[in-house]
């Protein structure tokens, strides 16, 4: 069987020589070197997410691999994918080196400058221990290698799944989301863990209500993180979040390097099925290393300029550091309205990520009670900001479609996505609270219209009713039939009632027309009048 080798060399002169000897292994199939760990990871999660059949039985890591330390790489390589074997590439072959790289999970090392016959006894040896352990896998044996979840959120190679949460700047709603992000994984009935990494202000605790002395720096100081030790750091919360904390003591946050947080990452990935980070605002060593490792980068921005610009700033030094790139970032915009002039669009277009089709409505109101108790996970289910969050939570593929009818009865609300309803809402209770002002103007327009158009009715059955007096009177007629028969005749049948008079007063005839204000609609009186006046002219009096 073909032996598939991926080398992983950041030096041009060790690639080189170690393509030529893998060349020459028998059976071997090398792949072309990658020349830095983000490469190595991003091309084993790519093919593992194919099938982890399509994974290289042999992975060989340079020493001088970078940015991530060859051991670290190493540890993170194990933990991810289990069924690979990793053989180290060292100048440095003393008993010391290789009980560090044992421990890691290395398989083996070769000496550098390369030998063949130590290079294909090694890559032999990790390739019958990978095909070993595939089998084992094959049987079942999945739970023993990494210890998260198989579900639609589960990591490569059986790992739980990493979220890392960041804040384009301060106050711009990170904590919030990475614990309803929390809050809504557990709902569905996943493993939760919610590592907080904001290190110098980390708020976590503040808001689920949690006085715990154990914190992530107390691993500071610990080479191999085993399960018991992890056990004795975590807090478990009462909706069952194992809760990493920040150290109450900031200056303690220094403590807890990129070593530290690549080893912490990887122990809880292990162990849950979901682990949410919250990054905070600024770049640390820990933090970077966070937002390396997750599988999804959320990144908090609002709907202003100055978090817009900050938010573009911080991917741009993502970029710089090779941890993360644009176009693998999630982008969620929080305390977003309609009327805004920013929107998600804009927001995708000027930092070149990824915008979340979920947006964080701004609705303080709702999370007040909730902020000051300190009790996050008891905020009201039919706020628009949680469901806004949870929706985001099934947009990240963090809820278990499988147990989600469960976890949403316990939550309180459907866990499928929703599109935000605040604005909407906001809207709608508007609406029914101006709707009988409108109502009442409405109505008082429509009255003072019908009051008008009686106005001009009367006043034009007057003009008519005056001029059929004169000429009847000028023929010889009745002048008083002629009136009132030309008033009412100029009037629509709803205003018939009107009373019509009409005067000699010398030189010429007068007529005078009562007619009823409508209430509302034609024919419903109050009692109401309005009276018209025309004269005109005798004709053949002498001037």
């Amino acid at each position: 069987m073909a032996i598939r080798i991926l080398p992983a060399v950041g030096d041009i002169e060790a690639a080189r020589a170690l393509s030529t000897l893998t060349g020459q292994l028998p059976d071997a199939e090398p792949a072309l070197p990658v020349g830095d760990s983000t490469a190595l990871l991003d091309t084993l999660a790519h093919l593992a997410a194919e099938s982890v059949d399509e994974l290289p039985e042999v992975v060989l890591v340079h020493e001088r691999i970078g940015p991530v330390p060859a051991l670290d790489l190493i540890r993170d390589l194990v933990l991810r994918f289990p069924a690979v074997g990793v053989v180290l590439i060292t100048a440095d072959t003393s008993p010391g080196l290789l009980t560090a790289a044992m421990d890691s999970g290395a398989r083996g090392i070769v000496g550098f400058p390369l030998a063949y016959d130590a290079l294909a006894e090694r890559v032999q040896a990790a390739a019958a221990w990978s095909t070993g352990m595939r089998r084992h896998l094959g049987s079942g044996g999945l739970e023993l290698y990494g210890g998260g979840g198989t579900g639609p959120g589960a990591g490569p190679g059986g790992a739980g799944t990493v979220v890392a949460v960041s804040g384009a700047k301060g106050g711009v709603g990170a904590t919030l989301t990475a614990v309803q992000l929390a809050l809504a994984a557990r709902a569905s009935g996943r493993t939760v863990a919610l590592l907080d990494l904001d290190l110098q202000s980390g708020d976590i605790a503040s808001y689920l209500d949690v006085q715990f002395r154990r914190s992530v720096a107390d691993l500071a100081a610990i080479s191999d993180i085993t399960p018991r030790v992890l056990q004795d750091a975590i807090y478990t919360h009462e909706t069952g979040i194992g809760l990493l904390l920040a150290p109450a003591e900031g200056e303690r946050g220094e403590e807890v390097t990129d070593r530290v947080a690549r080893q912490t990452v990887a122990a809880l990935r292990a162990r849950y099925d979901v682990v949410v980070v919250d990054c905070g605002a600024y770049v640390t060593g820990a933090s970077a290393t966070a937002v390396e490792l997750a599988d999804q980068a959320v990144l908090l921005v609002t709907p202003d300029v100055v978090a817009v610009r900050a938010a573009k700033r911080m991917v741009r030094l993502w970029d710089r550091l090779q941890i993360r790139k644009a176009e693998e970032t999630v982008t969620v915009v929080n305390r977003h309205g309609k009327g805004s002039e920013i929107q998600p669009s804009l927001v995708e277009r000027v930092t070149g990520t990824r915008t979340a089709r979920s947006t964080v409505p701004a609705a303080f109101k709702e999370l007040q009670a909730a902020v000051d108790a300190g009790r996050m996970q008891d905020l009201d289910s039919r706020s628009s900001v949680k469901q806004a969050l949870w929706g985001l939570a099934g947009e990240l593929g963090l809820v278990d479609p499988e147990a989600a009818g469960a976890g949403a009865k316990r939550g309180g609300l459907s866990l499928r996505r929703k599109a935000p309803t605040g604005d909407r809402g906001a809207v709608t209770l508007e609406f029914a609270g101006m709707f009988p002002l409108l109502l009442v103007v409405m109505t008082i327009l429509w009255q003072c219209a019908l009051y008008g158009y009686t106005y001009s009715l009367a006043g034009n059955a007057a003009d008519e009713a005056a001029r059929a007096a004169t000429a009847a009177y000028a023929a010889g007629e009745g002048a008083g039939g002629a009136c009132d028969a030309a008033a009412k005749e100029h009037l629509p049948d709803a205003w018939q009632a009107a009373s019509v008079s009409c005067t000699d007063e010398g030189t010429v005839w007068k007529a005078r027309v009562s007619v009823d204000v409508p209430v509302f609609f034609p024919g419903f009186d109050a009692g109401w009048h309005v009276n018209g006046e025309a004269g005109a002219a005798k004709e053949g009096e002498d001037e």
